[in-house]
């Protein structure tokens, strides 16, 4: 199994049944394959698209040599990008698409339509994986991915509440029908929850400070709008000393508030375990992160199933403590400035992966 550098792009390597690539391109070159191709069909290109299903390929060709049928998992389907990638590099991979985004599974199913049977979408949320492959019989996998965080189609739907440069009311939701809206986590929690949200969520070193203006306004006026809640921050938030670092002073308190109505955290933390239970043996999970809060808890798992879980001074070491996953990406990569320049959004990513090489403990 090849590694992955973090300062070097990998050498592109084929897959028995994939679509041939310019060897001399490396897999970050925006002639290749699935970028180029993804990109004439639509205009929003995912982020570290062709590394993704390069990763992924080695999940693939695994099933191939064991006779399995191979099948990905793409957790956050969003506007079907990633899942297009996969889908025309590999010609006999069959995709699963999850989001809990009504809005994301129509955009997706349409644009995916061409491709049949091998497509399905499934809105439901990341971590009801084991009651969506139940109902499949229980396929082995061969790749999952999960490209986390806010999608570009959410946060340009002023319905939706993500962005902060928008007056629009303070929703978001990423299914508009389920759970809590910001305005309801203003309207009701306590200062005390509200330090704790926008500080651990949102590294905001002004979150006492922030809370308390929202409890102290909510008051006489109710919270209803982003610009509302913008205007606020901006007022408490002093201008950084270095003007070059600039950036939105409500940027990091939307952030933790997106974070708690979704309960991305939790997500992840329930369904990126249960969908490495899902691999086969040689299976690839890829994930891509984009802030630290999340990077932590997917480090934290794959660190649990790549070292060796019991005491050092143990003679002999069990089955079940023994390391049953391999990194095939050393830590976390971060894109390259070609990426950047072609995809701004590329500039927090990082990116692990791991390839499944043993039964897993639970």
């Amino acid at each position: 199994m090849e590694h992955f550098p973090g300062s070097k792009a990998p050498v592109l390597t084929h897959f028995p049944g994939a679509r041939a690539v310019d060897e001399r391109s490396s897999v970050f070159s925006n002639t290749t394959t699935a970028r180029k191709e993804v990109a004439m069909t639509y205009p929003h290109v995912p982020v570290l698209l062709d590394m993704c299903v390069e990763l992924l390929g080695h999940g693939i060709e695994e099933a191939r040599a064991r006779g399995i049928a191979p099948v990905v998992i793409d957790f956050t389907l969003g506007m079907g990008g990633h899942s297009e990638g996969i889908l025309r590099v590999f010609d006999d991979v069959h995709v699963i698409g999850i989001d809990r985004d009504p809005a994301a599974i129509e955009i997706a199913t349409s644009r995916l339509a061409p491709f049949g049977s091998r497509f399905e979408a499934v809105c439901t949320s990341d971590d009801n994986i084991s009651e969506v492959l139940e109902q499949r019989g229980n396929p082995p996998i061969s790749g999952v991915l999960f490209d986390l965080g806010v999608s570009s189609l959410q946060l340009d739907d002023d319905a939706r509440g993500f962005s902060y440069s928008r007056d629009t009311p303070l929703d978001m939701r990423m299914n508009p029908t389920e759970g809590i809206s910001a305005a309801d986590v203003l309207a009701t929690y306590s200062e005390n929850d509200l330090t704790r949200i926008i500080s651990t969520y949102g590294e905001e070193r002004y979150a006492r400070r922030i809370a308390r203006a929202i409890v102290a306004d909510r008051e006489h006026t109710p919270w209803t709008s982003t610009q509302q809640l913008a205007d606020l921050i901006g007022r408490i938030v002093p201008d950084p000393k270095n003007q070059r670092k600039r950036s939105h002073p409500a940027k990091r308190t939307f952030q933790a508030l997106r974070i708690e109505v979704n309960d991305e955290l939790g997500n992840i933390t329930r369904s990126l375990p249960a969908a490495l239970s899902a691999l086969h043996l040689g299976g690839v999970a890829v994930v891509e992160s984009y802030q630290s809060g999340e990077d932590i808890i997917v480090k934290r798992i794959f660190r649990q199933g790549t070292t060796v879980q019991a005491p050092p001074d143990l003679p002999v070491v069990p089955d079940h403590l023994k390391p049953w996953l391999e990194e095939i990406v050393r830590g976390a990569y971060k894109a390259p400035q070609e990426e950047i320049d072609h995809n701004p959004r590329a500039a927090s990513v990082r990116l692990r992966a791991v390839r499944k090489t043993g039964v897993d403990p639970a």
